[in-house]
């Protein structure tokens, strides 16, 4: 597998577009910082294919696929592996709820000598070529094919994570063992082991059964085969035997059902013509219709008398006036003696207001007189108090004056308040003012209150008029209204003659709908009379129906009685003339069914010889003894087929059996394992040893002794000495030998062809000191000029990468978004 371009978009720390271009770049370098995304750039090439990325853990660690920002993440790569041309997408999404699952994944094949760079123009999915995988599920199995190599394999084979080269260098034997099993998978032998127990347990079992079934087979001896043939020889000469017989138990029966048939048909027409009979009260019929038809017309002649008084009633009480009428008229002269009571008091009360209103008028001129008196006296002694004050301003003044409080003229603190001299004429005039004002306030109280009864007394003389125009206008109106009228004692009168009429009316109205109910069930005595007699003549219609074609007498329509009389006549002499002739039909019959039994003790006699039962049908129950002999011929046959088949069953799983327990029996030793990985180990070493020579010109060869990994130094007389005194490029050269050399085999154990075509080195050299990071660039280099694969490594050691042709720069923005940019050759 070779990559030859690489998108991402969303993808870890790629969040923008990104494309790493792998063409021409037989040996390149990812160069960067640590963290800047090196290794993310491997991560993206092991998840296009597979799905996982070994730091993950898992494949369940797809949610380290997508950008903290990002919903969407896409992969493409683009790679070549035997001569072919493919492209893997996965796309890894992130729904509402914030789980991140693979949105879709695909794996194509593209057409010959594609132009790569044609991917920037947009091409579609269909563009790309034809499709091996469309789904997650369907990838596993096509990158294989693809590829030749599983995950696991991958990882080890095409790109080596950091740190596994020392470590399987210098390693203990039993962890370097137990690597060995990890890697070459050597636990499938123990899986294998397993599998042939379980397949000897299940051989076991097979065998069990088998024989179980052979005990159950014990009829298939040459004997049972004889006695089945001769038993289908026998049924089939008793089937002969019956096939001759049948045409005259044929003949015999057709004669007996003839004249079976012949009694059946004259008894049936015995048994019809005997239910020819007249049903009782078939003459009464007749006259409960004509009394039921007389009883309906007297009923409607009741009605038509009830329907004429009542309209002479009716028409009686239309022409003596309207009752509704004469009530108003009446209850209006009751309401006009009211309505004169009422006004005659009304005007006695109006009187009354009226004087009383005239009282209050006075009273309250009175009040309004004395009130005018106390404003002039209450104004004279005010004039008469300020004419005091100012002959005595002094006076005036001390009644302001407070002991303590300052003078409102010298404002000095007034120590004592000076008593008011006798001469003084101030408070006379200041007492005379507040009797004058005391005087003023009652008087314009007594007017305020003189004023509202007035006004009260005047409201409900207001009320007492308008009632009693009210009053007058209704008296007006009544007596309009009762200008006409013949007064009280005639309203009365009349009154009490339509009620009498009225009265007669409603016994009219019961009669006639009494008379109604019995027309309506006259009528309906007479529909149901009549139609018994329909029934009557319906059932003799039948009856004579059902024996027409006797040829039975003709019907009088008018006398249904009559009619049913002379059927009935009939029927009993056609009765007696077929029992004459049916005496002859059953003596034929009787010799029939004798022909008949003399046959069928024939055939059953037959049927007792060859041991089987008299049956009711000869013929089927012959046809089935042949098909059941031939059946157990045939199944004799079978189960001898069977046992036969059986026994070539019991030896298979004896084989079976024996060779899964020798091969468990061998698989279950420790030894076998051991050889393998012994094997294994030669084989490992002794391509690791020729890689070796190739990247140190020859001075190392890679040996082992007991597991134990030591180096024949040629430079130094061929020294033998142990991995661990190897200098630190030294130790990378031997790591990388063993790294190749494995790949090669895990390539070589793979279930499909593998491609080895490029080596991805995630490995740290920032611990090297010069002279070995010399060496190991030196290697590499050594290794790119076999030319046989690409090699890529990641580092952040500017002096390796300065020594490598093409690198790929990676760094990060200030948005912690990876870039790439490539340069060199």
């Amino acid at each position: 597998m070779r990559p030859l371009r690489l998108d991402m978009a969303g993808f870890t720390v790629f969040r923008d577009e990104t494309t790493v271009d792998f063409m021409d770049a037989d040996f390149f370098a990812l160069v960067g910082p640590t963290g800047s995304g090196k290794s993310t750039v491997l991560d993206a090439i092991c998840f296009a294919l597979y799905g996982q990325v070994p730091r993950w853990g898992s494949s369940r660690g797809i949610a380290n696929a997508l950008s903290p920002s990002a919903t969407e993440a896409r992969v493409r790569l683009v790679f070549e592996s035997a001569g072919a041309r493919y492209v893997a997408t996965r796309v890894v999404r992130r729904d509402s709820r914030g789980n991140v699952k693979t949105g879709g994944a695909g794996l194509q094949q593209m057409p010959d000598n594609f132009d790569v760079s044609k991917l920037d123009t947009g091409m579609t999915p269909e563009d790309l070529g034809d499709v091996l995988a469309g789904t997650p599920a369907e990838m596993d199995e096509a990158v294989l094919h693809a590829v030749g190599l599983p995950y696991e394999q991958f990882t080890s084979c095409v790109i080596l994570p950091q740190g596994q080269f020392a470590d399987f260098l210098h390693a203990k034997p039993a962890t370097r063992q137990q690597i060995l099993v990890n890697l070459l998978g050597l636990h499938v032998y123990e899986d294998v082991q397993k599998r042939a127990s379980a397949r000897a347990q299940q051989a076991d079992a097979d065998l069990r059964a088998v024989d179980q079934l052979l005990a159950g087979l014990d009829d298939t001896s040459d004997e049972a085969l004889a006695d089945a043939a001769e038993r289908v020889e026998a049924m089939l000469a008793l089937a002969t035997r019956v096939t001759d017989d049948m045409p005259g138990l044929d003949e015999a029966r057709q004669t007996a059902l003839s004249a079976a048939a012949g009694l059946s048909a004259i008894d049936d027409e015995i048994a019809l013509l005997d239910r020819v009979r007249p049903p009782r009260g078939v003459a009464a019929l007749a006259e409960a219709a004509t009394a039921a038809r007389e009883t309906a017309e007297a009923a409607a002649d009741g009605v038509t008398a009830a329907e004429e008084h009542e309209e002479k009633l009716r028409g009686e009480l239309t022409a003596a006036g309207d009752a509704s009428a004469l009530r108003l008229l009446l209850r209006a002269h009751e309401e006009h003696d009211a309505v004169v009571a009422e006004s005659t008091s009304l005007q006695d009360g109006l009187g009354a207001a009226t004087k009383e209103h005239r009282t209050a008028a006075a009273a309250l001129e009175t009040a309004r007189a004395a009130a005018l008196r106390t404003a002039t006296e209450l104004d004279a002694a005010r004039r008469a108090y300020q004419d005091a004050q100012a002959a005595d301003r002094a006076g005036a003044l001390r009644v302001h004056l407070h002991a303590g409080a300052p003078c409102p003229v010298c404002e000095q603190p007034v120590t004592a308040v000076p008593a008011v001299p006798a001469t003084s004429a101030v408070p006379a005039a200041e007492q005379a003012g507040h009797a004058a004002k005391a005087a003023d306030e009652k008087a314009q109280a007594q007017v305020t209150e003189r004023e509202q009864a007035a006004r009260a007394l005047e409201r409900t003389l207001d009320r007492a008029r308008a009632q009693h125009e009210q009053l007058a206008s209704r008296l007006a109106t009544l007596d309009t209204q009762l200008a006409t009228s013949p007064g009280v004692t005639a309203l009365r009168r009349e009154l009490t003659t339509l009620a009498g009429l009225q009265k007669s009316l409603d016994a009219a109205v019961a009669a006639l709908k009494s008379a109604r109910e019995q027309a309506r069930t006259a009528v309906a005595g007479r529909a149901a009379a009549e139609q018994r007699l329909t029934r009557a003549w319906q059932e003799f219609d039948a009856a004579r129906d059902a024996v027409a074609r006797f040829a039975p007498p003709a019907a009088a329509r008018e006398d249904l009685a009559a009619s049913w009389s002379a059927l009935a006549g009939w029927s009993v002499s056609e009765v007696e003339t077929r029992r004459t002739a049916r005496a002859a039909l059953a003596a034929s019959a009787a010799d029939a069914d004798a022909a008949v039994a003399v046959v069928r003790a024939r055939l059953d006699a037959a049927f007792v010889d060859a041991g089987l039962p008299a049956p009711d049908d000869h013929v089927r129950a012959a046809t089935v003894a042949v098909e059941r002999a031939t059946a157990a011929h045939e199944r004799v046959e079978e189960r001898r087929a069977q046992v036969r088949g059986l026994l070539d069953k019991r030896v298979a799983h004896e084989r079976d059996g024996h060779v899964a327990k020798a091969l468990a029996g061998h698989l279950r030793a420790n030894n076998f394992e051991r050889w393998l990985l012994e094997e294994a180990l030669d084989l490992l070493v002794e391509g690791a040893s020729r890689i070796l020579r190739e990247l140190s010109s020859g001075q190392y060869d890679l040996v082992h002794e007991k597991g134990e990994f030591s180096v024949v130094d040629h430079h130094d007389a061929g020294l033998r000495r142990g991995v661990r005194t190897l200098s630190g490029g030294e130790t990378f050269q031997a790591s990388l030998a063993l790294a190749l050399a494995l790949a090669e085999q895990l390539a070589g154990m793979s279930t499909s062809a593998a491609s080895l075509e490029s080596i991805l080195l995630d490995e740290g050299f920032g611990t090297l000191d010069a002279a070995t990071l010399d060496t190991v660039a030196a290697t590499l280099e050594g290794l790119a000029a076999r030319g046989d694969r690409m090699v890529g490594v990641v580092t952040h050691v500017p002096a390796l990468a300065e020594r490598v042709p093409v690198r790929f720069d990676v760094s990060k923005d200030a948005r912690s978004v990876a870039h790439i940019t490539r340069s060199g050759i």
